[in-house]
């Protein structure tokens, strides 16, 4: 059953809260009147005690006139920012640079130094790249400058690996493949690298496991665009050109439900994968 709200209850906290928002923006009566296209006396009544709460037109004039939200206003809502500045502040659009140091996503994991960071890449992981595989794939558009780049990406990946982050990764399964067998993304890289990078990824994840965690999905079954889960802060989408990034707790709650179930449904889980990698090293041989 729908709980109906006496409009009287509501009509002393619209008082308060328009007289709030009126002292916190230095806005006077008769400049409220002003913006609203109403006069003086109008305004004047809304402040008394005992008038009624106002039609939806003039509360949302008051409103907009100040820059606040009109559910909030009369009483529907515990946030006085307009929806637009909270979608804003919850979600944003930013440049993603095909680059190896990507100053935004390094703040990114800054941010959330010592939780939880939950990865699906885009191909294989950066912060478990071998040198030779980070020059193959990034040469071509970084030319002279590729060492001095890759000197610096290399010192973002020591700190990412100091922070405290536990990092858990979900690849798909066909990734890996196409790596080992040099198809796909990958046609073209010489088999002396795939396999020390293969052994590399061996190493990592019999070493450092259970602070690294990494799994293969069955992309066939379930299928995972490249995400990013920063903790309970933030959560992120990798578009290509560009990041869709959550903050509010329910969207990073749901794409960490997404993640959780890759590694649920997982045909590789972290402790078979040291197993799987050396079965991929011996198809490359």
């Amino acid at each position: 059953m729908i709980q109906k709200i006496d409009k009287r209850h509501l009509a002393p906290l619209f008082r308060a809260r328009l007289t709030e928002a009126m002292a916190a923006r230095g806005v006077s009566q008769a400049e409220l009147a002003r913006r609203t296209g109403t006069d003086r006396s109008t305004v004047s009544a809304l402040l008394k005690p005992g008038t009624r709460l106002p039609n939806a037109q003039l509360a949302a004039d008051c409103a907009r006139a100040l820059g606040i939200s009109a559910d909030w206003l009369l009483g529907l809502s515990g946030r006085p920012e307009p929806i637009a500045d909270l979608l804003a502040a919850s979600l944003s659009l930013t440049e993603a640079p095909r680059a190896l140091i990507d100053e935004r996503i390094f703040t990114w994991h800054q941010e959330a130094a010592g939780y939880k960071i939950r990865h699906v890449p885009a191909t294989l992981p950066d912060m478990l790249k071998t040198r030779a595989v980070v020059e193959w794939e990034y040469e071509p558009q970084l030319g002279r400058t590729a060492e001095q780049a890759i000197g610096a990406f290399e010192d973002r990946l020591k700190w990412m690996r100091g922070s405290g982050s536990d990092y858990e990764i979900a690849l798909p399964m066909h990734e890996l493949t196409a790596f080992a067998t040099a198809t796909g993304y990958y046609e073209g890289l010489p088999a002396e690298t795939r396999l020390t990078q293969l052994d590399h990824l061996q190493r990592l994840c019999d070493q450092l496991y259970p602070s690294l965690r990494l799994c293969l999905f069955d992309a066939r079954k379930l299928f995972s665009a490249p995400i990013t889960v920063f903790g309970p802060l933030l959560a992120v989408i990798y578009l290509g050109r560009h990041y869709l990034a959550f903050r509010d707790s329910a969207r990073v709650e749901t794409i960490s439900q997404h993640f959780d179930l890759l590694v649920r449904e997982a045909e590789v889980g972290a402790r078979d994968m040291v197993a799987h990698l050396q079965g991929l090293m011996d198809r490359v041989r």
